[in-house]
């Protein structure tokens, strides 16, 4: 019987296919957008770029007069920018072996490579998120630390729809595995002892990756407040999210007092509901945005660049109230750790 010659199509199938299998965080998220930029637009290709509607918001009258709202759509892009490649050669005689051992053998290295690369990827992400729990650097050791996270969730009515996931580093996942198995609940235990899984934990479907990032805060230095009253903005519509922070206070000598991902809160400013608007009993937490001005000058002076933007009314309302002038500003973490 005749060998089969691999070819580049069957080749590729596998690839992914095996791709999609080693993915660990990238395979959590919401992919519903990747279609599009298979897409032709008037027998065009759409290209790297794709425009992505973002939910409009409205407030509700109490009492009888009718008063119509501006309808706002805002939108965002989202670029696909990022490459990751392994390239290698086949030799004539490698391409007449089945799949299932080129896959073994060759293709199944390169992809964990390209999957880590993915993960190490979307990971990165976590410097545009404002939004921390727990204490640095502590162990998630207990059922109460861990479902803070899950806590925090619900407290901004993030939907409880299954998709919610939690992905920890080694040592928090055998710390929360270890205090599994104290637990009077044998299936749970068993699991938990026996092979180390933990699977769904406060309606969080939990698992563990070897690329966790550790963030590292800035260098800080001094007492930093709020320069100046009434810093809110107005909804962005075109899904920017960010807007500039003026502070002072800080050391007074020129250095880096931040690095970007740094989150903190600002006193007398309020989380809200984001579906009510009602206030919350926690400070609202905003973090440092990439391309911010990262070093104070000889003054102690600084303008920050953050996420979310501060906006105080309307149906895009954030924040309970603007920042008042010298209110206080207090980064979550320990510098340099």
């Amino acid at each position: 019987m005749a060998n089969t010659t691999l070819t580049a199509s069957i080749v590729a199938k596998a690839a992914v296919a095996i791709l999609e299998n080693e993915l660990n965080m990238a395979g959590s998220v919401h992919r519903g957008y990747e279609e599009e930029f298979d897409k032709k637009v008037n027998g065009y290709e759409v290209g790297d770029t794709i425009t992505i509607r973002k939910p409009t918001d409205f407030t509700v009258r109490t009492n009888i007069t009718a008063s119509a709202q501006d309808v706002k759509e805002a939108k965002l892009t989202m670029t696909a920018n990022k490459i990751a490649g392994v390239d290698f050669q086949f030799t004539s005689q490698q391409l007449t072996l089945n799949i299932g051992q080129l896959s073994e053998r060759v293709i199944r290295p390169a992809m964990i490579q390209i999957a880590n690369q993915i993960d190490r990827d979307v990971f990165a992400l976590y410097k545009d998120i404002p939004q921390w729990v727990g204490t640095p650097g502590g162990a998630m050791d207990t059922f109460k630390k861990f479902s803070a996270g899950a806590r925090n969730f619900d407290i901004r009515s993030v939907p409880n729809d299954g998709g919610r996931n939690i992905a920890l580093s080694p040592s928090d996942f055998w710390d929360i595995a270890g205090a599994q198995t104290a637990l009077f609940n044998p299936a749970l235990v068993e699991k938990a002892f026996k092979s180390g899984k933990v699977g769904m934990v406060a309606g969080l479907d939990t698992f563990m990756a070897q690329n966790v990032p550790t963030h590292t805060v800035g260098p800080l230095g001094g007492t930093p407040l709020v320069n100046g009253a009434s810093q809110n903005t107005a909804y962005d519509t075109t899904g920017v999210n960010t807007q500039t922070l003026v502070t002072d206070g800080w050391t007074a000598a020129a250095a880096q007092r931040v690095n970007v991902g740094d989150v903190f809160t600002i006193a007398g400013v309020f989380d809200v509901n984001p579906v009510t608007k009602v206030a919350l009993p926690i400070l609202k937490q905003f973090v440092v945005a990439s391309g911010s001005t990262l070093n104070s000058d000889g003054s102690g002076n600084l303008t920050l660049t953050i996420a979310p933007q501060i906006v105080t009314s309307g149906a895009f309302q954030n924040c309970s109230a603007a920042p008042a002038d010298n209110a206080a500003i207090t980064f979550v973490g320990t510098a340099n750790t």
